[in-house]
């Protein structure tokens, strides 16, 4: 082959009538990943069946009397959507959100290049709605002992030494603003986040258990 790159985002590219340069290379984890632009909505597809199958089966290996509730089941919601669902705001109002939402977001997560053009046009409220439009994978909550648990999904190759510890960066980066503004605006409950990681192999990794009993 003339170049080691990728031959899929090239043709994506070309279709939509964009520069071919500077094509990531053709390697078994690119085609594999969303990062792929010929592959980016079969993976995703991918990711998102095999996520609502463990979410259904949790659900269904659930106690009796489990007071765990899993509030996302047919689909992924963002923060505004869970907010206008009964249970969420019980928990704090959508203004105490914002406020906590707005100081968090503007300090920790810098503004990408692609989202400069939102926040040129509106910069007062580029960071509330930034984390209004946020999409955990899954959401569960125990109003009886008011835990929230924001459930994340990732999958990895775990043929590489410390593939977890990477996927765990990962996961407490995407979630750092919701969890981070979710204990401010309601220090009295509990926010968690668990994390599973499905691995090429065929491993299902779980990394905290304590949601288990809940």
């Amino acid at each position: 082959m003339q170049s080691a790159g990728c031959r899929l985002c090239k043709i994506a590219r070309e279709a939509r009538g964009e520069s071919t340069d500077s094509l990531a290379n053709e390697t078994h984890g690119h085609i594999n990943s969303a990062g792929c632009e010929g592959m980016a909505t079969t993976v995703m597809a991918a990711h998102h069946s095999i996520c609502k199958h463990l979410y259904d089966s949790m659900h269904a290996a659930q106690k009796p009397k489990s007071k765990l509730k899993f509030v996302t089941l047919d689909k992924e919601c963002n923060m505004s959507t869970l907010w206008r669902r009964g249970e969420f705001p019980r928990i704090c109002s959508q203004e105490e959100l914002a406020e906590k939402a707005q100081n968090i977001e503007a300090t920790i997560i810098p503004v990408k290049k692609s989202q400069e053009t939102r926040y040129n046009l509106d910069p007062g409220s580029f960071f509330v709605n930034r984390f209004w439009g946020r999409r955990p994978d899954g959401v569960a909550i125990n109003e009886a002992l008011k835990i929230v648990y924001i459930l994340k999904f990732k999958r990895s190759t775990d043929r590489d030494e410390g593939f977890l510890e990477v996927k765990d960066t990962e996961a407490n980066e995407q979630h750092k603003s919701i969890i981070g503004t979710l204990k401010a605006a309601a220090p009295e409950w509990e926010f968690e986040q668990i994390k599973f990681v499905v691995c090429n192999r065929g491993s299902v990794v779980e990394s905290v258990r304590q949601a288990q009993n809940a």
